[in-house]
């Protein structure tokens, strides 16, 4: 193992919260000193037959658990499936059949480990242990949660107000779900924090049943590929994990800009100063970065290469002539903005033709808009600049 303080950095990167990061610390130096892995745990509810980009922030987190020497216990909650967790949820869900939960169950175990190590990994089932509860069992986990508590929940208060039924068999989601730390042993639980509250009550449950309360690490929920709404296969703005090297590539490159250093922060192990230089360069160029790193990790490097080289030749077939004028890169000013250059080298247009064309978006780079700050040290060999409808130019050495 790693030092304490190392290791720490390595999984607070990216995280929403730590509950707390005092605990974590002292977890993470407890460990190390008695050479003992620590006890990860994660849920899903076997919902929907596949996993997508979203499910994997928090599963690029355990996998930086298990490069630190822990121990990853990757829970399928198919016990939990028939009750439906009723988190942000503004009506009860539709129970599930108990073959689609075992089917989806499979799945997610096939899954899982494009990101997960499987010889660090242990895969368990709710339905294990939950399907043993008696009824006084049951009863006694229940007397450990009040009414006025559950509905501190914000679902189930917006419900309860609006008069919208909650159905009392949600009540009990959340405290299967602390059950399933107290018989896990869990040190650290993770989840999106969405799962606030249930993880806050696998702390409650731990302590009154004697055991050392779990650390709490919530991860970002990350918007789908229209930048609005969590990812959803249900909202149809899901990058599933099984799909092809070539739907993954088009949907991250279709993303909106502004979820580019989200999606490099949490979905790849790109360092931090080098993703603040791939975002201060061309949108373009940090977007194909982006998609050759996420595809690559599920399809391979060789993959991630292909589809960059077929986005950018499909590119250019489409929109560049194939008599368009080549530009020296070595030839032009680094540091000059790029309407001086055009201006003044190409004698295009005056300063002041350049400001509106600049300012109505007629000058792009790879099909990008950009403004009068963009500078010619942005530019990259291969790159094509359109100005105006009909004129194109290609970046050469």
């Amino acid at each position: 193992m790693t030092s304490p303080i190392s290791d720490f950095e390595l999984i607070k990167r990216g995280t929403a919260e730590i509950i707390s990061e005092s605990e974590l610390k002292l977890k993470l130096k407890k460990s190390a000193e008695k050479k003992v892995p620590l006890r990860v745990k994660m849920g899903f509810d076997p919902t929907a037959p596949d996993l997508h980009l979203g499910h994997c922030v928090g599963l690029r987190k355990l996998r930086d658990f298990q490069d630190l020497g822990h121990d990853v216990l990757f829970l399928i909650g198919d016990f939990t499936a028939r009750i439906g967790d009723p988190s942000g949820k503004n009506k009860t869900r539709p129970p599930l059949s108990d073959e689609d939960i075992k089917s989806n169950a499979q799945t997610y175990k096939d899954q899982v480990f494009k990101v997960l190590d499987p010889q660090k990994t242990k895969v368990m089932f709710n339905s294990e242990w939950c399907s043993k509860l008696t009824g006084r069992e049951m009863i006694e986990l229940a007397a450990q949660m009040n009414v006025a508590r559950m509905l501190e929940r914000e679902d189930f208060k917006n419900r309860y107000n609006s008069g919208v039924s909650i159905s009392i068999h949600e009540f009990l989601y959340p405290l299967i779900q602390g059950y399933d730390s107290v018989v896990m042993k869990a040190d650290i639980e993770m989840g999106g924090q969405d799962q606030r509250f249930n993880l806050l009550v696998g702390r409650d449950l731990q302590k009154f049943y004697g055991q050392e309360q779990q650390v709490l690490i919530f991860t970002p929920l990350i918007e789908g590929i229209d930048g609005i709404e969590k990812m959803s296969k249900s909202l149809g703005n899901a990058i599933g994990i099984n799909e092809s090297s070539k739907e993954m590539f088009g949907k991250l490159m279709s993303i909106p800009d502004v979820l580019m250093r989200k999606y490099f922060e949490n979905l790849t192990r790109i360092d931090t100063k080098e993703i603040d230089k791939l975002l201060a360069s061309h949108p373009r160029d940090a977007k194909l970065r982006l998609a050759e790193t996420i595809v690559s990790q599920f399809h391979g490097a060789a993959a991630g290469k292909r589809e960059v080289d077929n986005f950018i030749s499909q590119f250019s077939k489409q929109e560049v002539p194939s008599d368009a004028p080549s530009l020296s890169l070595k030839s032009l000013p680094a540091d000059t903005p790029l309407f001086k250059v055009l201006a003044q080298n190409l004698s295009l247009f005056s300063a002041a033709e350049a400001k509106r064309l600049f300012a109505s978006g007629g000058v792009k780079v790879n099909g990008e808009k950009v403004d009068l700050d963009f500078s010619v040290s942005q530019l990259k060999v291969g790159a094509v600049i359109k100005v105006g409808k009909l004129k194109y130019y290609r970046m050469v050495d």
